[in-house]
């Protein structure tokens, strides 16, 4: 845990008791804040209460004295509208932040300049920020790996010189920060998402650029129109600008030319790594997140060596065009992350043939817009509550079965790719779909999906069902 000193003797109002909410209340009071907490489901009070945590109806505070409000990341700040906690500290003028700003200050306070990593993007962050932390870890330095990718931050240890936290930050968390300074900052890309909680593109662009526009590198991917007005900025300020791209060559920066990961530098191109061979890190998109990995990387220390070494032996993020078993020539790749048509697409750009498996919960529009990659699909078989809509999308592209469930789906695929003359046929879970019709989350229905391909004979597991999805060797 880093007890959060920097609060000690403020009064501090917390709103959100999930997971990282929890965290924060015991970092806050092992720092010595006075903390009243609150949340409007009963449930997580009764928890934060049970686990000794002061909680009061912030309501019914007297805002007057209050020093800081903490909110958790998925509290609306602005949009659609401020959460009511939002609109009582903005009325008396009390700050408004998260738990990474609380961390951005404690590095401040005791560990000026330690090395911090910082990730966002709209697609690609949680990858890219497992592949950092398993490159730095792989190199025998103390890699801290933290927020959005589902640790919170303040249950890390604390900063110092010769520890590397390495961060990963939604939009809605940058919301939050308004200190935030790594030494390494990623901005990945950006496309339109959570406009709900940020109203408009430009919004939503300008919250994500504010990871890049203090760090002391900003590493930025510079594919789409959006970021590359974000790099351009920020270098007409003067500031230090490392660029990415999956696209094409650049004369500065790191670019992918298919698996190789190349270094721009004063008119001359350096090979940094080949990524052929690394089932992890298939497809341009992958190209594009281990390219900013091995930037963040060199930033902070690590040689090429090391980084080649570590991005050798890159086990992959669960649930992400994870390769988890072979049988014969088949490869089984476990995508459940995948729940809309956009992300789904790279993992089925990346395999071929693919026995797809598809379905559960629809989303708005489907999977019209996956039709390029449908000459790819040996067979669909389609499950859950879209199966009836999917099977209207692509019955005339590609063979398909109602399989209805995951179980089905699996034997089928798997007996069918069998027969596959392919030098690699893939049976792959990349549903296009929330989960929730048949799965309480995507975690659970990846996890069933690898049980399930585990009870076929004759079939090497790649990774150790029994030890949460982590790869043998």
């Amino acid at each position: 845990m880093i007890p959060a000193s920097t609060f000690d003797g403020k009064r501090v109002a917390l709103f959100g008791l999930g997971g990282s909410g929890l965290a924060t209340a015991r970092s806050l009071a092992a720092g010595g804040a006075d903390v009243s907490a609150w949340d409007d489901n009963p449930a997580q009070v009764d928890a934060a209460r049970a686990a000794g945590i002061p909680v009061v109806d912030l309501r019914e505070l007297e805002w007057a004295s209050v020093d800081t409000l903490v909110l958790a990341p998925g509290v609306p700040l602005t949009h659609p509208k401020p959460h009511w906690t939002a609109e009582l500290a903005g009325s008396h003028g009390v700050e408004i932040i998260g738990d990474v700003e609380i961390f951005v200050r404690e590095r401040r306070a005791h560990a000026p300049g330690s090395p911090f990593i910082a990730i966002t993007g709209t697609n690609g962050k949680s990858t890219t920020t497992a592949l950092i932390a398993h490159l730095i870890a792989h190199s025998g330095r103390d890699a801290q790996l933290g927020g959005n990718i589902g640790t919170a931050v303040m249950t890390l240890a604390p900063p110092s010189p010769e520890r590397i936290h390495v961060i990963e930050c939604s939009s809605y968390q940058i919301d939050l920060a308004p200190s935030l300074d790594p030494s390494a900052g990623l901005l990945l890309n950006l496309t339109p998402d959570h406009l709900d909680r940020h109203g408009t593109m430009q919004h939503y662009a300008d919250v994500k650029a504010r990871l890049v526009a203090q760090s002391d590198v900003a590493i930025i991917g510079v594919d789409d129109d959006w970021c590359r007005g974000i790099a351009d900025r920020l270098e007409g300020q003067q500031r230090r600008v490392e660029r990415v791209s999956k696209d094409h060559p650049l004369d500065e920066g790191l670019f992918a030319q298919g698996a190789l990961i190349r270094l721009a530098r004063a008119g001359k191109v350096h090979e940094l790594a080949d990524l052929s061979g690394i089932a992890t890190l298939r497809g341009a998109h992958n190209a594009q997140n281990a390219a900013a990995a091995i930037a963040a990387c060199l930033a902070v220390g690590l040689s090429e060596n090391e980084i080649r070494a570590g991005l050798a032996v890159f086990p992959g993020l669960k649930h992400r065009m994870q390769p988890v078993a072979q049988r014969g020539k088949v490869v089984f790749v476990n995508d459940s992350k995948a729940t809309n048509a956009e992300a789904a697409a790279p993992a089925l750009q990346s395999f071929d043939p693919i026995y797809w498996i598809a379905g559960g919960l629809p989303k708005e529009g489907g999977i019209a817009a996956l039709e390029p990659f449908f000459p790819r699909i040996a067979k669909a078989y389609l499950i859950g509550e879209a199966a009836a809509g999917f099977a209207a999308t692509i019955g005339a592209h590609a063979p398909f079965e109602i399989s209805d469930t995951l179980e089905n789906a699996v034997a089928a695929a798997a007996r069918d790719a069998a027969s596959d003359t392919a030098e690699m046929p893939a049976v792959l879970l990349s549903p296009a779909c929330a989960s929730f019709d048949q799965y309480r989350n995507f975690e659970v229905r990846g996890d069933a999906f690898v049980s399930l391909v585990s009870a076929l004979s004759d079939t090497k597991m790649l990774i150790d069902v029994e030890n949460n999805g982590e790869r043998h060797g």
